[in-house]
């Protein structure tokens, strides 16, 4: 590639690989680099804890685009590289390598690397991440010899891989610092839905979980200490607890930092030129109450790279995207729409036990969001409740014999 690029986008995941794509789509002909650090070129990163991890996806079957596409759009791969800092006056990004590019716009879609646990053990062999295709290829190739699982952290990673590695007739303990699984993200009727579906396939969760340490056996991972001395045997540890937004090199170069990096509504940072997305773009969110949040999520990455594309192109239009998620888990499907921020009210149409249901949580009496499980037609039509900010009757709300579509209005 040369060092001179009118594009820069530093990340080769799915907000960086969006970005090219939409600046093609937005007709933007000038020069484009992608300046990723795997080996891969872009890939789905939410199949790595479900079905990569279960081996129902090849690689090739997650990836965002085929090779091919990039070479025909004239998009440049760089890949194994990492951009190390940033000259925001002389407009150029320097790599790990000694390299130096130039460019005109930078779109730093740098993403996250896995929060790491601070005891001691926490770097032994066998205790995983899942946040690269290394990090699930390293696991599964240690299956074969893995019995006993501890994961730590009761987010939706932990627990896609919990479900998974029990199905795969793991013996699998869930451990949970707080009082209920995905408690940062859901309402306590959706956390107890999936304790108890966990521990109806085998999984022992465990709440109110104090780590002391990882055991070591010959350089490997044995098991968890637990603070109370208990321990609980592993051959494998798996570590789901949140992601450190990569924002170093910004925030040496001055960009205005805070819970990641600031930006504005078009997505652009305190630097000339460089914009940031995803993960690690801390950004005022309607759907949050008009607070600024960080939101790790496909949807994001995806639709603030649209959002810098169309800027870029000459055709601003600010990121106004409503939330979306998903999470497969057994045979359950959740599907969330909005952002359960400040909730003060939470309905629940349908019946838990019968594993298909919706919680739609309210604040002040206004829809603001719905988790969805194996209940398609609520997370469709509740979309629009939320858009409008409606304030339904809460009697016919709570009754799933009546369509979200008849109280949108």
């Amino acid at each position: 590639m040369s060092d001179k690029v009118d594009v820069l986008i530093v990340g080769a995941g799915h907000g960086g690989a969006q970005a090219a794509v939409a600046l093609r789509q937005h007709k933007f002909e000038g020069s484009i680099a992608i300046v990723g650090d795997e080996p891969e070129i872009p890939y789905e990163r939410p199949p790595l804890s479900k079905e990569y991890l279960s081996q129902e996806k090849t690689f090739d079957r997650i990836l965002i685009r085929p090779r091919s596409f990039y070479e025909e759009r004239d998009i440049d791969l760089v890949l194994n590289a990492r951009v190390t800092g940033i000259d925001a006056v002389a407009h150029t990004a320097t790599l790990a390598d000694g390299r130096t590019i130039s460019y005109g716009k930078l779109i730093w879609a740098a993403g996250g690397s896995p929060r790491r646990l601070t005891c001691s053990g926490s770097a032994l062999q066998r205790v995983h991440a899942v946040r690269t295709r290394a990090d699930v290829d390293r696991l599964m190739s240690e299956l074969p010899t893995i019995n006993e699982v501890v994961v730590i952290g009761g987010g939706y990673i932990g627990l896609e891989a919990a479900a998974v590695l029990s199905k795969l007739g793991k013996k699998v303990t869930v451990l949970e610092a707080l009082d209920r699984v995905l408690a940062r993200v859901a309402g306590e009727t959706l956390s107890r839905f999936y304790e108890a579906e966990h521990r109806a396939h085998g999984v022992n969760v465990r709440l109110n979980a104090r780590i002391d340490c990882i055991e070591e056996s010959n350089g490997e991972a044995s098991g968890v200490r637990m603070e109370d001395g208990e321990i609980l045997p592993a051959q494998c540890v798996i570590v789901g607890i949140g992601i450190i937004p990569a924002i170093d090199v910004l925030k040496d170069a001055g960009a205005v930092c805070s819970n990641g990096v600031e930006v504005d509504e078009f997505c652009r940072t305190s630097l000339p030129d460089v914009f940031a997305i995803g993960d690690l773009a801390n950004h005022v969110n309607g759907f949050a109450d008009g607070q600024r949040i960080r939101l790790e999520s496909v949807q994001n990455a995806n639709d603030q790279a649209t959002t810098v594309a169309k800027y870029i192109t000459g055709a601003p239009a600010p990121y106004t995207a409503i939330p979306w998620f998903w999470s497969n888990q057994y045979d359950l499907r959740l599907q969330t729409v909005g952002l359960s921020i400040g909730y003060d009210e939470t309905i629940v149409r349908g019946r838990p036990e019968d594993r298909s249901f919706s919680v739609v949580y309210l604040r002040g009496g206004q829809v603001i969001a719905l988790d969805c499980v194996n209940a398609v037609k609520d997370y469709v039509q509740g979309r629009a409740l939320v858009i409008a900010k409606a304030r339904p009757d809460k009697a016919r709300l709570a009754d799933a014999g009546v369509p979200l579509k008849e109280l949108a209005a």
